[in-house]
């Protein structure tokens, strides 16, 4: 499979460049240069696989040049060893609808899904050559507990964490603060998440800084997490065994919810993605009525969403304007002067496939106490604003995406219902060991000045 650029489809890339750079040299954003559709008897073939063998099926439609099917398998495996569930993820119900439990990984939220598969795959590239990777990401709360945990102590490589200060949760930042590991750098930036992420892609888009470090990234922008994020939408399908499919997702930088939306493209019957915000809810606004204009970011109970705009949107605007690079160019430097408005035409495509709506602060509490108080079960407040999107839009049938367990975000359980959920034993340490961050202005070049003194 070749891959191009959301910003110039012209030049094409092997999964191994997609892999390790993350972002083109150009800003834009990778996609395949054509996709393998299942039918109906193909996707009854998969039907019957455990989770490793389904994640190895689909991936290696993505990647066969780059690793082989059996290594995948043995990669597959070893990554999801670490996983308390063993098929990684679990359904349970909630009254009518049904929640996919994605946080039973080692850092207790979806983002291990890929990025456990992710850290894997980098240590079998440096494997086979001589090497070494630094990785620079953004977090708006998850993303870095899980690339850490599946980079540490790993040979050749370095990660630099940038996440903004005081604007996580507690649990969230001790996770990535507490890691002993010499390989691992936490940067606290004094920002919103919009200012780490634009931080990093201004890195990556200073070719001359990101080469001499040998940068990569593992952001939700990184071709391998979404694929791999795929695998779950499939897993619940075959599950459920229902003829259509429809999803609740909570939202922030759209790379989640994007991958149902390849998972569609790739033949999975999904009917509709329920795009679920918080009060940042520029993605409701986007896509219920083409307004993609950001505004100040608000810190919320569900962190993780607090962003205003959402990398992976890129790709699906490159998709509803018939893969053309020079249109996606051109509206990138509209959402650049934040002058991006939707048209008609393009708003009616992207309603054939989402749906979307938010839910403000007091919502969601509301939803956390009374989910508890009916079904004796605590949300976290991603997972929250996911089933309160679902109940406005009357969706009472869909499958909400659980993103992470509620015991990372003490502060909200203990407003909406006074108590909270403690963390698994084996991770209890991280509440009493000592913090190593830096804290750093938003400036970009003293971020790559205390990453090259690392190096």
């Amino acid at each position: 499979m070749k891959y191009v650029s959301t910003r110039n489809n012209l030049k094409e890339y092997s999964f191994k460049d997609v892999f390790i750079k993350g972002l083109a040299d150009d800003g834009g954003l990778y996609v395949p240069k054509s996709l393998k559709k299942y039918g109906t008897q193909e996707l009854s073939k998969l039907k019957n696989l455990n989770y490793n063998e389904l994640s190895t099926e689909i991936i290696n439609q993505f990647s066969s040049e780059f690793i082989t099917k059996n290594e995948l398998s043995s990669l597959v495996s070893k990554s999801y060893s670490t996983f308390r569930e063993k098929e990684v993820v679990k359904i349970t119900e909630v009254g009518e609808l049904k929640l996919l439990e994605l946080f039973h990984g080692p850092t207790l939220a979806f983002k291990d899904v890929a990025m456990q598969f992710i850290g894997n795959l980098y240590e079998y590239y440096l494997s086979k050559n001589d090497k070494k990777i630094n990785i620079v990401v953004a977090t708006s709360g998850d993303t870095g507990a899980a690339a850490i945990n599946a980079i540490k102590g790993k040979s050749n490589l370095n990660i630099f964490v940038l996440h903004p200060n005081n604007r996580i949760s507690s649990v969230q930042r001790k996770l990535m603060t507490t890691i002993e590991e010499k390989n691992v750098f936490n940067i606290a930036i004094n920002g919103n998440f919009d200012d780490c992420q634009n931080i990093v892609k201004s890195m990556f888009s200073d070719l001359e800084f990101s080469k001499s470090i040998n940068m990569s990234g593992v952001n939700s922008i990184n071709w391998a997490r979404i694929v791999a994020q795929t695998v779950y939408y499939f897993y619940s399908f075959f599950k459920l065994d229902q003829e259509k499919i429809s999803f609740s997702v909570p939202t922030g930088n759209f790379g989640d919810v994007f991958a149902g939306y390849l998972s569609k493209k790739m033949g999975l019957p999904i009917d509709k993605l329920l795009v679920a915000t918080n009060e940042n809810d520029i993605l409701h606004r986007a896509i219920s009525r083409g307004d993609y204009i950001s505004k100040e970011v608000k810190e919320t109970s569900s962190p993780s969403m607090d962003i205003q705009l959402a990398s992976n949107f890129e790709r699906l605007i490159y998709y509803i304007n018939n893969s053309n690079s020079e249109k996606t160019s051109e509206i990138m430097r509209k959402v650049k002067q934040n002058s991006y408005q939707i048209e008609k035409k393009n708003l009616d495509i992207i309603q054939k496939d989402f749906l979307s709506e938010s839910c403000n602060e007091q919502e969601t509490l509301n939803i956390i106490k009374k989910n508890y108080e009916k079904n004796n079960m605590i949300l976290d407040p991603h997972t929250a604003v996911g089933v309160g999107v679902a109940k406005k839009l009357s969706f009472n049938d869909c499958v909400v995406l659980s993103t992470a367990h509620p015991c990372k975000f003490p502060d909200a359980t203990k407003n909406a219902i006074n108590k909270h959920e403690e963390l698994p034993k084996e991770l209890a340490h991280v509440l009493h060991k000592e913090e190593n961050f830096q804290i750093l202005r938003n400036d970009i070049e003293e971020v790559k000045k205390f990453v090259k003194s690392k190096i």
